[in-house]
């Protein structure tokens, strides 16, 4: 009896550190794959309202609101509008297709990998 309650604490102590690690494993992706989503929802949010309004600074308030349950900073995440056929300023008008990026670097719960930066993206063709 004493010989298999040893062997028992030998197991668990083996297999616990493994269990611990999918386990975080597990939340770190279950939390990567919602920050995609939210960037990827934040983008078409931000891409609509700059095809509606041209107006970059309503497109980028509209991208923020819809990604504000992601835990920012003032540089995180950044925007970034193209337009194709390109023009500098990004100015949406008829005939031209309007891209918004976001750029957003997730910092990990655990520390064992990242961080990672990731990107969502909205394209709409501009109105006019």
């Amino acid at each position: 009896m004493q010989r298999e309650r040893g062997a028992v604490a030998v197991e668990m102590a083996l297999l616990l550190p493994v269990l611990i690690l999918l386990l975080l494993g597990i939340m770190e992706f279950g939390r990567a794959f919602n920050a995609q989503v939210t960037l990827t929802n934040a983008a078409r949010e931000g891409v609509r309202v700059m095809a509606i309004t041209n107006v970059q600074a309503d497109a980028r308030a509209a991208a923020a609101n819809a990604a504000s349950t992601l835990a920012t900073t003032s540089t995180n995440p950044t925007f970034t509008f193209s337009t194709l056929p390109a023009t500098t300023p990004a100015v949406c008008a008829a005939g031209r297709q309007v891209t918004m990026t976001i750029t957003y670097t997730l910092d990990t719960l655990t520390g064992i990998a990242g961080p990672f930066t990731m990107t969502g993206r909205g394209v709409m063709q501009c109105g006019g």
